[in-house]
Order: C-alpha cells, then sequence, then structure tokens
C-alpha cells in the first residue's frame, strides 16, 4: 500500500534553495515520489511512498525553520500515485502574483467541517469556489459562486470586477486542501471585507469527515495524482485524465470522436496545434515502448 501525503505550511524560508538538496536526496532514497515546492514564503506539495518513507520525508520537513506545526492529509493507493520525484524552487508555493499577501499576517475564520453546512446555508454568507475551472466543473457546493478561473493568478482580477455581488455579505471560500485559501482569504481582507471565512482542511477533510447523507458537496473532488478524482470517504472516484490537456474526463468520455489516448479530448481538441499533436503521439508511442519492455510509466504530480 502507498501513502500518499498532501501538505503545505507557509513560513520564512530565507534561503530554499539550500533546503533542497537534503530533501531531495532523502526522498530519493526513501522511495518517495511526487512533488515539493519550495519557496521564501514555505513550502506545498504531494509526495506517495512507503509509510516508513513518507514518515522520514514528513519528520524532515518538520524540523526545518518554522515548519514545526506542518498539517498534512493522508490516503492510500494500492498503486504508485507518482512515476517521479520532483522538488522545485518557486517565486510562491501556490501562485496568486501579490507580493503583499502574507498568510502568516491574517488569514479568515477557519471553519470545521461539522460548521461548514450551517454556516454556507446562512442567506447573508456568499461561497466562493477559489479553484479552477476544470476541478469546479466535476464537483462543488451548494450555492458555490464559481469564478470560471482558468488559474489561482486570475482570482484578484475577477474579484475586483464581481465584488460589487458582495456588498454587506460575509464570504466563505474553499478549495481542494486549504492552502489557495491561506492568501485568497487574506487578500480579501486586505480588501476590505470584514468577515471571511474558509473550510479548515479544505474539501479533502470535509469528504473524509462528513457522511454522504450529511452532505451539501455534489459530485467529486480533482486531486492531483492518479485517482484523479475522490467522493465520500475520500474513496476514488469515476474520472480518468486526458494526458493531453490533464483535465477530468469520464470513462464514456473515450468514446467520444475527439478523444485520443494521450493526445486530445473534447475539452482540448481545439486547443492544441497539429504540432503539438503530433508530439504527444510521439510521446505515446515512447510510453508503449517502455512497456513492452516491462518499465512503469506513471503521470508525474502538479
Amino acid at each position: 500500500m502507498h501513502v500518499i501525503a498532501a501538505l503545505y505550511h507557509f513560513t520564512r524560508f530565507d534561503d530554499p534553495a539550500a533546503l533542497k538538496p537534503a530533501l531531495a536526496a532523502l526522498c530519493e532514497a526513501q522511495g518517495v515520489k511526487g512533488t515539493l515546492l519550495l519557496a521564501r514564503e514555505g513550502i506545498n506539495g504531494t509526495i506517495a511512498g512507503p509509510r516508513t518513507g513518507i514518515d522520514a520525508v514528513l519528520a524532515h520537513i518538520r524540523a526545518l525553520p518554522g515548519c514545526a506545526a506542518l498539517e498534512w492529509k493522508e490516503a492510500a493507493s494500492e498503486t504508485p500515485p507518482f512515476g517521479k520525484l520532483k522538488v522545485r524552487l518557486k517565486r510562491e508555493i501556490v501562485t496568486m502574483g501579490q507580493p503583499d499577501v502574507d498568510p502568516r499576517a491574517q488569514v479568515g475564520h477557519y471553519v470545521e467541517p461539522d460548521q461548514w453546512n450551517d454556516l454556507i446555508r446562512s442567506p447573508d454568507v456568499a461561497v466562493i469556489d477559489t479553484r479552477n475551472d476544470y476541478e469546479v466543473a466535476i464537483g462543488t457546493f451548494q450555492r458555490a459562486i464559481d469564478p470560471q478561473t482558468q488559474s489561482f493568478g486570475e482570482f484578484p482580477a475577477w474579484w475586483e470586477a464581481n465584488k460589487h455581488r458582495f456588498h454587506n455579505k460575509r464570504v466563505a471560500m474553499f478549495c481542494t486542501g486549504g492552502i489557495r485559501c491561506e492568501k485568497s482569504t487574506n487578500y480579501l481582507l486586505s480588501q476590505g471585507v470584514e468577515e471571511v471565512y474558509h473550510l479548515k482542511g479544505g474539501i479533502l477533510n470535509y469528504l473524509e469527515e462528513i457522511p454522504a447523507q450529511d452532505s451539501t458537496w455534489q459530485g467529486d473532488c480533482f486531486v492531483f495524482d492518479n485517482r484523479v478524482s475522490v467522493g465520500h470517504g475520500l474513496q476514488q472516484g469515476p474520472h480518468l485524465l486526458c494526458h493531453g490537456c490533464r483535465r477530468p474526463i469520464l470513462p464514456e468520455d473515450m468514446s467520444r470522436p475527439e478523444y485520443e489516448a494521450g493526445v486530445s479530448c473534447h475539452h482540448c481538441i481545439d486547443e492544441t496545434s497539429e504540432a503539438d499533436k503530433a508530439r504527444f503521439r510521439e510521446r505515446q508511442k515512447q510510453i508503449a515502448l517502455a512497456r513492452a519492455r516491462g518499465e512503469v510509466h506513471l503521470p508525474v504530480a502538479g
């Protein structure tokens, strides 16, 4: 059984590049794969591996400056979720493009999963999904507003154009694991919104804690590993991944004329050039050859 750990922590790393070699070496030694992002503002990532390996890596991260209070969410997979390890240096651990946003200074009120339903049912509360449009498309909370953003960096512009809709409203926000809301709630507070809330631990925490019969969640939650989507109890959902655009699709979508394995689906058929598609076909050919040699190729995190 492979343990999957999704984590993030905002802290101050004066020299994140200096932290990379030891972290990468430990992951390699422990058979841990996935993606970890390091920036001056902290660490973010999803990793998977054996229980002992995950424990060793988490202990190492907790020993980094300011990371003693690190929290993470775990799940299990019978197959390896990731094929490679990537430890990357970034400007931000989740890209919003707002240099003055600092979750260490102030964030919204955390709401536990068992209190979330009552909050979002209140008529004076506006519920905002901060995830990308393709994530929202397969599942979201009742009454949630979809900003229809293709990246988190678009959220500030969306807010500026739509903030008039939320006059005299309390704002409740949510995302997959909670990291986007650390930034988005800090941003809204800086914009003068007085009451801002966010779901503690994100959708994953809610789906793990709240029984389906008591839930206000509709659909599935996109995740960035080989499970593709999960539902209540974090059970794997029905979705597959289009390896042309990295969006979730359903098994029946593979029968659509736009679908070509590893190349395109109905979401992206018109988004890539013929040169792109030729490159994707060559990639599929190399994967098939590798499989014929008995090598395993898996999607890479992120």
